[in-house]
């Protein structure tokens, strides 16, 4: 009766204390995903800005050359203007064919001049203002261009204080679900068996096998490199908004191991998941983007990549107060796969 009755109450407080671990690791993995989407959307708002800013140097630079047109075309003007005000005018031929007696053939001739003259003086003018409408053109667009790089820098301004608040919030709330974290795996291991404890240690060192087969997993000769690249980085931390190399985020990790290979990607979610084919699970290899979002199979709701090395596993930059490892990539939040080109 004793026996049946320990066994009981160790199968209660196990289930109670697991209910309360699970719940802790939840609440983790909740303000981690919170926390990246805010950081992913800084770097989204980086990208942003930097687009804007390109194009607002080629704006200036259209509107430089319009400029110089402008200049060029000017200069005939203003001899066409010292000419009228000098008594040089085009009024001179007209005031001595009023006054000609002579025979009409040199009527003609003079009216014909008179005509030529008058042509290259429209023309010019002409030059002028189409250069001026040009310039005005370009200057208008100049001007929207330096408005959207201003808003552009406050959103990311904005995201950036975002992305601090909410990093600091997870660094504070994550200590203290750590230390309760830790005390519900103390009593759960506590109300396991013998047996319980030999079955996870097998299960960790399975896993450890699967991940030294993952290694030498086939992939394309690029997703390889890419790969292996990501894999010399374990261990290194793991800091918002960073992209190596003595510490990345998980955008900033993925975007340099492809680095490796030669394809470059912005530092950013929103543009990975959009830099190659998407690929059916089954079909990944290695060095893919496996991406997570709050809604499985909707991608507007990505917060964190990680890369594909082999046989169900990623490596990955975590979170804050983590480092770059080596993880199953089969959760809940698994949205899609991205094969980059």
């Amino acid at each position: 009766m004793q026996a049946r009755h320990t066994v009981r109450e160790r199968i209660k407080e196990l289930g109670t204390a697991s209910a309360r671990l699970a719940e802790a690791e939840s609440r983790l993995h909740d303000l981690a995903a919170g926390a990246e989407r805010l950081v992913e959307a800084y770097n989204g708002e980086l990208v942003h800005l930097r687009h804007a800013q390109q194009a607002r140097e080629q704006a200036q630079a259209r509107l430089a050359l319009a400029d110089a047109e402008v200049e060029k075309a000017r200069a005939p003007v203003a001899l066409l203007a010292v000419q009228h005000y000098s008594g040089l005018d085009m009024m001179r031929p007209m005031l001595g064919m009023l006054t000609d007696t002579g025979d009409s053939d040199g009527f003609l001739h003079r009216a014909s001049v008179l005509q030529e003259l008058g042509g290259e003086r429209g023309i010019v003018l002409d030059r002028m203002r189409d250069a001026q409408e040009v310039s005005a053109i370009l200057r208008s667009q100049a001007a929207r261009a330096y408005a959207e790089q201003e808003a552009a820098s406050e959103r990311a301004r904005q995201a950036k204080i975002a992305a601090e608040t909410a990093v600091a919030a997870q660094k504070q709330e994550t200590r203290e679900l750590k230390t309760e974290q830790a005390a519900w795996q103390r009593r759960v291991d506590a109300a396991r068996t013998h047996a319980d404890l030999l079955a996870r240690r097998r299960a960790a060192a399975l896993a450890q096998a699967r991940l030294s087969r993952g290694l030498h997993a086939s992939g394309s000769l690029m997703g390889d490199v890419a790969a292996n690249w990501a894999l010399t980085q374990l261990g290194k931390p793991y800091v918002w908004a960073a992209d190596g190399p003595d510490s990345f985020d998980c955008s900033g990790l993925t975007m340099r191991a492809w680095e490796q290979a030669g394809v470059g990607l912005d530092h950013w979610t929103g543009t990975q998941w959009s830099s190659g084919p998407h690929v059916p699970y089954d079909q990944l290899r290695r060095g893919d983007l496996l991406f997570f979002g709050y809604v499985p199979d909707d991608p507007d709701t990505i917060h964190h990549v990680g890369m594909y090395v082999g046989d169900g596993l990623m490596v990955h930059a975590p979170q804050t107060g983590d480092v770059v490892r080596v993880a199953s990539m089969w959760r809940g939040d698994l949205v899609g796969a991205t094969r980059p080109q």
